[in-house]
């Protein structure tokens, strides 16, 4: 196998192109952050920075957990054909991988300021250690939902060189969209992880009392986009953003219940991409309005 298949297969295997989901928000974070900090826009190069750490961060994240989870993703049928329990993929190769995403990520945060160097110590952490947490705690949601959440608060941090209470509320406001949506995504394996000796809040509290304490936890996202809306310079289309963001949000918890989890993907993936990007579109369009 050539060098660029398996490079083809490593970012299909990390599903390079869900970085959607993230990439808006670390956009408003550096978007808020600078002008609420700086006063102006960031500049294209910080956003090109940014771009590249987020890509780095995200790539090594998605590699580590296929590779932790190698023997697990094997055992579960969901999960067995996955690139490196399928055998697509050599460890060695991922381990590769996720080494250069490392060396991208911190070239990036290098070129930023010195406070996002001081910080990737904690991301890198987050990123490793999220993936262990399902082995001893179903609070692991929380944990992804914290690490999802470090993008929007690098963001800010990047483009102010500080940290503040509106970075806390959005990084808190991510933090909980994900983690929210990520207790969605494991009721599809509650047996198993059952079985395995698992954890999870599905697994822990059954799936109907799960989609419950996920809808309480996007609540939570709802009051912290709204409180933006308050504490920021933010206003109409921004606010429009908010409602339509909102409704996307109401409208998955209606398509997914403890009896038919069908349309799972579909609230997971496909609303989620939406999400993000009618938020900060919203915000750009408030901002150059």
């Amino acid at each position: 196998m050539s060098f660029l298949r398996r490079i083809q297969m490593v970012l299909d295997m990390i599903k390079f192109e869900h970085t959607i989901f993230a990439l808006p928000f670390a956009y408003l974070g550096a978007v808020l952050g600078s002008l609420e900090v700086k006063g102006h826009l960031p500049t294209w190069a910080q956003i090109g920075w940014i771009t590249l750490a987020m890509v780095g961060a995200r790539s090594a994240a998605m590699a580590l957990n296929r590779i932790i989870d190698r023997q697990i993703d094997a055992k579960n049928p969901r999960t067995a054909n996955r690139h490196i329990p399928a055998g697509l993929i050599s460890v060695t190769f991922a381990w590769g991988f996720v080494l250069i995403s490392f060396i991208v990520l911190f070239y990036a945060a290098a070129q930023l300021n010195m406070l996002a160097v001081q910080l990737l110590p904690i991301a890198v952490f987050f990123l490793v250690f999220y993936s262990y947490t399902k082995r001893f705690t179903w609070t692991c949601h929380f944990v992804l939902g914290i690490t999802t959440a470090l993008g929007p608060l690098g963001g800010w941090v990047a483009t102010t060189g500080q940290i503040d209470g509106m970075a806390l509320i959005l990084f808190a406001t991510v933090a909980l969209w994900i983690g929210g949506f990520d207790v969605i995504y494991a009721c599809q394996d509650v047996e198993f992880d059952r079985k395995e000796g698992l954890f999870s809040i599905p697994a822990r509290f059954g799936i109907k009392r799960a989609l419950a304490i996920s809808s309480w936890m996007h609540a939570g996202t709802a009051i912290g986009l709204i409180a933006l809306l308050f504490l920021t310079k933010l206003q109409f289309w921004y606010g429009m953003g908010v409602l339509i963001a909102l409704a996307i949000l109401v409208y998955e918890h209606m398509i997914v219940s403890a009896d038919d989890l069908s349309r799972l993907n579909t609230a997971f993936f496909t609303m989620n991409g939406i999400l993000s990007v009618i938020v900060f579109v919203f915000t750009m369009v408030d901002v150059l309005l």
